[in-house]
């Protein structure tokens, strides 16, 4: 999502107009990281209007579903177990997504500097 006031208004019809949103970072354009701007992108549904729970199913079960990615995208038993352990409380505070503490790749706890399996 491009920083400009055009994009910011359109986002904020979107979300008023009750689109559907999903995320999905588009690395490797430049600026953009893959996993770190996801952070970036769910805050900005929230500045336009989004609840921190309804951004953090956009990054989630909502994406999965609009992908068809059935093994992914809720913790239940029997789906693939990709997790972040926060600081924090994102259905509160958006931002708490970036201050992480752990991270679980396939059901794997993984840390942070090396690659997951």
């Amino acid at each position: 999502m491009a920083g400009c006031s055009e994009t910011d208004a359109a986002l904020r019809s979107l979300v008023q107009a009750g689109v559907p949103l999903v995320t999905g970072t588009d690395a490797p354009v430049p600026g953009i990281a893959y996993g770190a701007s996801m952070h970036v992108e769910i805050a900005r549904l929230v500045a336009a209007g989004l609840s921190p729970v309804d951004a953090l199913a956009a990054a989630t079960s909502r994406a999965a579903a609009a992908f068809r990615l059935r093994d992914r995208g809720s913790v239940r038993a029997g789906l693939r177990a990709d997790l972040l352990l926060v600081d924090g409380d994102p259905s509160l505070d958006i931002v708490a997504t970036r201050r992480i503490v752990g991270v679980w790749k396939r059901g794997v706890a993984v840390s942070r500097t090396q690659t997951p399996p």
